[in-house]
């Protein structure tokens, strides 16, 4: 029962007014900066780092996980559109996103990259924590 008191006061301290306004505000800012090529997220939370200074401490990581996960997209973003890689993690998005780009489907190339990153970023974890992944 501890858990569950432990997850719901995580989520109403997460999910108030002012925390999902320094998310957002952090996507923002983030993808405003990862789409500048060779700019990833560790560049960009070095930027903008000074940013936070005067925050609290919950929602100063609220923002920088919206800063990072927007820097994320960013990065995306220039790899489907110019075909320009930011970081390592985009090679195979530029791949893919870029001949889609070409072929007058920028809009699903970058909605496949938004719907897609959160998800494979949270399936990650599990895959590396258990060994079942390679029985089948």
């Amino acid at each position: 029962m501890e858990l569950l008191n432990n997850l719901a006061l995580g989520f109403s301290t997460a999910l108030t007014l002012q925390n999902l306004l320094y998310a957002f505000i952090g996507c923002f800012l983030g993808t405003l900066i990862g789409v500048l090529p060779g700019l990833g997220p560790v560049a960009t939370i070095a930027m903008l780092l000074p940013s936070i200074y005067a925050l609290d401490p919950t929602p100063a990581l609220i923002m920088l996980a919206g800063i990072y996960y927007g820097s994320q997209y960013g990065g995306s973003t220039t790899a489907i559109l110019v075909n320009l890689p930011g970081e390592s993690s985009s090679v195979v998005t530029a791949l893919d996103g870029y001949q889609m780009a070409r072929q007058g489907r920028a809009g699903p190339a970058l909605a496949a990259a938004v719907l897609g990153s959160p998800r494979w970023r949270s399936n990650s974890g599990r895959l590396n924590t258990s060994p079942s992944w390679c029985w089948g």
